[in-house]
């Protein structure tokens, strides 16, 4: 029984030291924060960071304003998600690139757009922003948030790559 127990405080003792030691080289108190600076840890953050800075609303909202829901426990709940699935992909590297944002995420997008701008897009949108058929705001402002990236979504062309085929 006490070899059982050693080595399970042994097992316990390598995964809290090998979590506590990635959760500070990953700077995770950070991303409890609503610190800009927090996105832009991973380096391949750092062109949406650079791009947010230039844009027209970086005086107004920072990432997660428009990224996150706006209730306290849908905010954790988001983040906590993110917060897996980032740290899934930059592990195993399994992420695409360039990096895009994904369905749930872009409703959250669509929803605080919506919200913050609600007196000039009521009209818009007459009642449910969830309806995949409804306007979607990033496809003609995609630039708003984040100017143009070098990825090329989010320039003037609307999503548009250099060769002028379509994003899908």
């Amino acid at each position: 029984m006490d070899k059982k127990l050693i080595a399970l405080a042994v097992l316990l003792g390598i995964l809290v030291g090998t979590g506590a030691f990635t959760f500070r080289y990953a700077e995770g108190l950070s991303y409890f924060s609503t610190d800009p600076k927090a996105c832009a840890n991973c380096h391949i953050m750092t062109p949406q960071y650079d791009s947010w800075q230039k844009s027209s609303h970086h005086t107004v909202a920072g990432c997660v304003d428009c990224h996150l829901p706006h209730t306290f426990i849908a905010k954790y709940i988001a983040k906590a998600e993110n917060g897996y699935h980032h740290s899934k992909g930059f592990t195993l590297q399994d992420f695409h690139e360039p990096i895009m944002i994904k369905g749930k995420n872009q409703k959250i997008l669509q929803h605080n757009c919506v919200s913050c701008h609600e007196d000039m897009v009521h009209g818009l949108f007459r009642g449910d922003i969830t309806n995949p058929d409804a306007v979607s705001c990033v496809h003609c402002h995609a630039s708003v948030g984040h100017g143009a990236l070098p990825t090329s979504i989010g320039g003037a062309d609307r999503g548009e790559n250099r060769e002028g085929n379509s994003h899908e």
